[in-house]
């Protein structure tokens, strides 16, 4: 078995991700977006707005100052390029990756593999959810809170029975996501008045075949992984994955290797780059790809990355909404940002640096606030003197 040190991996993993590509120079189109989901195959969905919402962020990343408008015609618009499904979470896809998916919205139409709330609209409450459809049908687009039913008070156990409705039909893959209402609302109609034609008439693969190309597709997007980093990138169980995995090694489409420092096995992707430098310059949202792992952050990069919104605000070690900063091929810094729209300021409400952060980090990492500022529409970067890299960042940042 092939034997690779950490920072072969690491590297790898990173170009897997499109770091090793260089950020656009020129105008950035709807080429570059598909260059980038061709890596990443996927961006995660959250509705925290503190600073961007999450599926921006990572185009951000790769990319720079890129038009937010892009992704929202690919995703809303005409013609569609991408569609909302539960993938790793809620997430916008290619549309080639929908019918590789289907599996999981037959488990879903039989009330497998769903939440607890949407239970019910798969059994004995199905009459009311076939009636939301039929109403969905004759009238067009509608959001939950178009139809008829008691109002929760927020969050997923205040959804109305409507919403729970809604979502099984949208996890059952019988209503998609049209579009997004400005509250970040979703807005539910037929898949094929939704979806090109050729993807909603395209055979439904096997579901061992469909497991197949989804490890295939996470093996592309990560590079070199374990198991359980390739089960994770679309949430697929290890009773699904373990023999799809098997298969995918015996015809020598995975390549099992060792990675120094690392207990388990783990897969090269045959095509993956090996590039012997990296030079990026990124802040990464909690949701980015390269990162929502913990483990697997903490097994690449040698830090311990948590999401701490929903803990305590005194038992906060970094902040609340905090992005990784990576220099190189290493995470060097942390910031916990703040989009202050009303003042017009990024605020960074907190900046640690790591251990082995080079002397000039605060330079590089001021230039990113400034160029993340800049995209957001924002006229400065103000740094709030908390955390060991702050003093050294206001500086920088204070420079024109």
């Amino acid at each position: 078995m092939r034997t690779l040190s950490l920072a072969q991996a690491r590297r790898i993993a990173l170009a897997a991700q499109g770091f090793a590509d260089p950020r656009p120079t020129g105008a950035i189109t709807q080429r570059h977006l598909a260059r980038v989901l061709d890596h990443i195959a996927l961006l995660q969905i959250d509705s925290v707005n503190v600073v961007s919402r999450a599926h921006y962020l990572p185009l951000f990343s790769r990319l720079g100052a890129y038009p937010r408008a892009l992704l929202d015609k690919a995703a809303w618009g005409k013609p569609r390029r991408l569609f909302e499904y539960w993938a790793h979470e809620a997430s916008l896809l290619p549309l080639e990756t929908q019918p590789l998916l289907r599996w999981r919205m037959e488990r879903a139409y039989r009330g497998e593999g769903i939440w607890g709330g949407m239970k019910p609209f798969a059994g004995e409450r199905r009459a009311e959810a076939d009636a939301i459809l039929a109403r969905i049908a004759k009238e067009g687009p509608l959001a939950a809170s178009d139809l008829d039913g008691p109002k929760g008070g927020g969050g997923w156990w205040g959804w109305s029975d409507s919403k729970r409705a809604c979502e099984w039909l949208f996890w059952s893959g019988q209503i998609t996501a049209a579009t997004r209402r400005s509250s970040f609302e979703r807005v539910y109609d037929l898949p094929e008045r939704v979806l090109p034609h050729a993807i909603v008439e395209a055979p439904t693969p096997e579901p061992r075949e469909a497991h197949r190309e989804l490890l295939m597709l996470a093996a592309r997007a990560l590079g070199v992984a374990t198991a359980s980093d390739l089960r994770d990138y679309f949430r697929q169980s290890p009773g699904d994955a373990k023999p799809a995995l098997d298969a995918l090694v015996e015809d020598g489409r995975l390549i099992p290797v060792q990675v120094q420092g690392w207990k388990n096995p783990a897969y090269l992707h045959p095509e993956a780059r090996k590039p012997r430098r990296i030079d990026a310059r990124a802040l990464l949202a909690p949701f980015d790809p390269l990162i929502w792992e913990r483990p697997r952050t903490e097994r690449l990069f040698g830090v311990r990355v948590r999401l701490e919104i929903y803990t305590p605000a005194d038992k906060r070690t970094h902040g609340y909404y905090v992005l990784p900063f990576l220099l190189g091929d290493q995470i060097v810094a942390r910031v916990d940002l703040k989009a202050d729209r009303a003042a017009g300021v990024l605020r960074v409400q907190s900046a640690h640096r790591e251990a082995h952060a080079p002397a000039d980090v605060a330079e590089h990492l001021a230039a990113e606030l400034r160029l993340m500022a800049d995209w957001l529409g924002l006229e400065a970067v103000a740094v709030e003197p908390k955390g060991d890299l702050a003093p050294a960042l206001a500086n920088a940042a204070a420079r024109p």
